[in-house]
């Protein structure tokens, strides 16, 4: 396989474009390639080419693009993932995961039992961070759109967006077993994919009961069976189980 490389500006065949500068370390530092080189190149907007090396040197690496290829196939259901911010490294996880998955974005919220807020998010840049590790999870995976890492919300919002319709609907918030009664199974939800859903994933100390009753006037809420399983897990095996139901795979 060719060595893929995230290229923002890629457009058409060509083209000469310079790489980013953390892709062109990347290439000449780690991957020790030379001009020449064949490697190929995706624009995150579902664009990917057959490219040569131009011209490399360190923290500069220009490429020139050939002919377009097939990108990997996205899924038909385009699943907005609102997960509560995790503490530590786990969000970033939740991120990489969650785009090899193939969601379409990604909206970080803030929950009553989240450990940090909206402002010490900023300050960590942590938006910017987990930007990174899509670009490099759509880099790994074969993909060739790049989901956007939406600006983190507090729940609140999250919800009247989803009633308002201003994120895709018909939303499913996933609940503890014991969280909430009328929470459906997934083989209640029937087999019928939606055109777009946003999916909605808890922290590590569970919804609090108000964002359960404020979510349930706006969306389904969902059970995965009899058990608990850990925040950091709940989303990879939340996507692997709907998509399973709407036979992406």
């Amino acid at each position: 396989m060719l060595p893929r490389f995230y290229g923002p500006d890629a457009e058409r065949p060509g083209d000469i474009i310079q790489l980013p500068e953390e892709e062109a370390g990347h290439l000449t530092r780690v991957l020790r390639l030379k001009a020449g080189a064949p490697v190929c190149v995706f624009n995150g907007r579902g664009g990917e080419f057959d490219a040569v090396v131009g011209a490399a040197a360190k923290g500069r690496v220009r490429v020139r693009l050939g002919a377009a290829r097939t990108a990997a196939p996205e899924p038909r259901v385009a699943v907005t993932l609102a997960q509560a911010v995790l503490k530590g490294d786990h969000m970033d996880e939740v991120v990489r995961d969650a785009v090899m998955m193939g969601v379409a974005a990604i909206q970080p919220i803030v929950t009553t039992r989240t450990e940090a807020s909206l402002a010490a998010l900023e300050r960590g840049r942590r938006r910017e961070r987990w930007e990174r590790i899509a670009i490099s999870s759509a880099k790994q995976c074969g993909r060739a759109t790049v989901p956007p890492i939406l600006e983190p919300r507090v729940f609140a919002d999250v919800a009247a967006a989803l009633a308002h319709l201003s994120l895709p609907g018909p939303g499913l918030m996933f609940v503890e077993p014991s969280a909430a009664n009328g929470a459906q199974t997934l083989a209640e939800l029937g087999v019928a994919p939606p055109r777009e859903t946003t999916v909605v994933i808890g922290p590590e100390g569970g919804w609090d009961a108000d964002e359960i009753d404020r979510a349930a006037a706006a969306c389904r809420l969902v059970t995965l069976g009899g058990r608990t399983l850990r925040a950091d897990a709940m989303a990879l095996v939340a996507l692997a189980a709907l998509y399973a139901v709407w036979r992406e795979f």
